[in-house]
């Protein structure tokens, strides 16, 4: 008998502190969400963000023709540097000019835009230290950085102001052990666009504490009219910046798992070590898709502008359709997007008083009118709901008016919520004046 067998009688094999560590947010609330459709009414889920989802918004030619090409290359089938091939990077490095300088030595091709967030986060924390992540936000950042013993700590987006950022609580978020800012815009899940003024306004904050900045900008130039998307790092004097950004969204390739970092540290903070760091953590994954980094130079510089165009036309179209009729909803406040291509709704919970939270909202959604929203618990943002605007026009109208079926039959009107109301403090009142006899008895 061995040593290790008369130590440990039991054969047990436990899960690494990682794995038991790393949740998935979205997922974890969605499997304990009870969410069975009415199976009279077809499912309409405008929850996932993919904007393949529905089949109605496909790739040009030109991208699917780059890469029946780069198939036929028997250099697109072994590996290649862990960063990402040279040409690939230089086509990055030129498509990324609206950063400000950019060179192939400032770019790292990763597996995904989730990939280059968790190279970012990553080389710039350690176990023990914190990120800063926006609420509401993409909670990727919770599910990379918890399972490394990194913690996140939250500031406020402020949804009477198209989200921006609330400056005083980003400020006062920060501590002996921030390591880093992550800025997401245009924004997942509130669809805002920041102004040149705001984000210089970030920027400083970040300057005067000393820190560098993540910027996830997954969604550049998926602005609407009348916006304008500006890249943090062609503002930055002194913030050294890591942006990522991929082919995922504008692109509508999402499966295709190509994203990249792009170094911006123009004070030479990061000095060699982020940027080896950097390096290191790609050999990890041994680099992304070489099929995909052959075809790249091609898809970027050859996708016509008509095409994205075209694409943020329709989803702006769809937030105004989408907007239109959901504030006709009672009990509802949507609030209209400036990009990307979400739209975040208040659910003004004390008109539904059966509801608990916004969890029970959605759900009852779900099995009377077959629509699946994400609940803003997703985001750490209660009682709100996302929607995807990507689907095509006539299943969102459909969604919209299954929506405001549902808020007409659950709402209660003003005075109903004030006899509500009353009757709350009547009750209370009541249970003070037996609390105060108990207490005269004894």
């Amino acid at each position: 008998m061995s040593r290790r067998s008369r130590r440990n009688p039991v054969w047990e094999v436990r899960a690494s502190t990682l794995a038991r560590n790393t949740r998935n947010l979205i997922r974890e609330i969605i499997e304990n969400l009870d969410v069975q459709p009415n199976p009279d009414k077809q499912l309409i889920a405008l929850s996932v963000g993919d904007p393949t989802t529905f089949g109605n918004l496909n790739p040009p030619d030109q991208v699917l023709q780059a890469v029946r090409e780069s198939i036929e290359w028997h250099t697109s089938r072994g590996y290649g540097p862990a960063k990402g091939h040279i040409e690939a990077r230089q086509a990055v490095a030129e498509y990324s000019a609206h950063q400000g300088h950019v060179t192939a030595e400032d770019v790292v091709l990763c597996s995904g835009c989730s990939h280059a967030i968790e190279l970012a986060v990553s080389v710039l924390a350690d176990s023990g230290q914190n990120v800063l992540v926006p609420r509401p936000g993409f909670m990727i950042y919770k599910t990379l950085a918890e399972g490394l013993g990194i913690d996140i700590k939250y500031y406020n987006l402020l949804s009477d102001q198209q989200w921006r950022v609330d400056l005083d609580d980003l400020e006062n978020q920060i501590d002996d052990d921030t390591a880093a800012i992550i800025v997401i815009n245009p924004s997942n899940p509130c669809g805002s666009v920041y102004s040149r003024e705001h984000l210089q306004d970030i920027l400083e904050v970040a300057s005067r504490n000393r820190l560098p900045i993540i910027a996830d900008e997954i969604y550049e130039h998926f602005v609407f009219s009348d916006h304008e998307f500006i890249s943090m790092s062609a503002l930055s004097k002194d913030v050294p910046i890591l942006t990522c950004s991929g082919l995922t969204k504008r692109f509508l390739v999402p499966g295709w798992r190509m994203g990249w970092i792009v170094i911006h540290d123009r004070n030479n903070i990061f000095g060699k070590e982020v940027r080896k760091g950097l390096n290191n953590l790609a050999t990890r994954i041994l680099g992304p898709s070489t099929l995909i980094q052959r075809a790249l130079p091609t898809i970027l510089k050859n996708t016509p502008q008509s095409f994205f165009d075209e694409v943020v036309l329709f989803i702006e179209n769809q937030a105004k359709l989408a907007y239109k009729e959901l504030v006709l909803a009672p009990g509802l406040r949507p609030i209209m997007p400036q990009g990307a291509m979400y739209m975040m709704i208040e659910i003004k919970t004390n008109k539904f008083p059966e509801f608990k939270n916004e969890l029970q909202f959605v759900e009852r959604l779900m099995s009377e009118q077959s629509v699946f929203c994400l609940p803003g618990q997703c985001f750490e943002f209660p009682n709100y709901m996302r929607i995807v605007l990507t689907v095509p026009e006539e299943i969102l109208r459909e969604a919209c008016r299954r929506i405001i079926i549902f808020c007409q039959e659950h709402v209660v009107s003003r005075e109903k919520i004030l006899e509500i109301d009353e009757n709350v403090v009547v009750s209370s009142e009541a249970e003070i004046i037996r609390k105060k006899s108990l207490t005269t008895v004894t």
